[in-house]
C-alpha cells in the first residue's frame, strides 16, 4: 500500500483550489487565481507563503532566482498555471523548487476551460 505524503493538507489545498474556480470560473489571469485563493487560505487559517523568492547561489554569487507561487505550511510547493494539459517543462520547473530546497512534495495545478487538474510531484 501506498502512503499519500500529507493527505490532510493536500485536501485542504486542492478543495480551496476548486472553490476558487467554483466561484471565478475561467478565463482570467494566473495573478487573480493567486489573490483568491491567498484570500481562501486565509480565510481556511491554512499557513502559507505567497510569491517565496529564493535566490540560486554558485561561488558565492546569485546567478538566478526562483520564484514559489505558494509554499503551504512550510512543506508543500504550489504552482498554479493556465494551460489544458501539463508541460514537462512546468513538471521540471516544480521538480528543481523542490530539489533546490529539499521539499517532499509539489501540487501542479491547471486552470483550464473544463475546470481544475492536478497532478502531485514527488522529489
Amino acid at each position: 500500500m501506498v502512503k499519500l505524503l500529507y493527505p490532510k493538507l493536500s485536501y485542504e489545498i486542492i478543495g480551496s483550489l476548486f472553490e476558487v474556480y467554483n466561484q471565478l470560473k475561467y478565463g482570467h489571469k494566473e495573478k487573480i487565481y493567486q489573490n483568491a485563493l491567498e484570500e481562501m487560505f486565509t480565510q481556511k487559517k491554512i499557513s502559507f507563503q505567497r510569491e517565496l523568492y529564493f535566490p540560486i547561489n554558485f561561488n558565492n554569487k546569485i546567478i538566478g532566482r526562483y520564484y514559489f507561487d505558494f509554499l503551504v505550511d512550510n512543506k508543500i510547493v504550489l504552482e498554479l498555471k493556465i494551460a489544458n494539459d501539463f508541460y514537462q517543462k512546468d513538471i521540471n520547473q516544480l521538480l528543481s523548487y523542490l530539489k533546490y530546497k529539499g521539499y517532499r512534495l509539489g501540487i501542479l495545478v491547471l486552470f483550464t476551460k473544463e475546470g481544475i487538474r492536478y497532478r502531485r510531484i514527488l522529489n
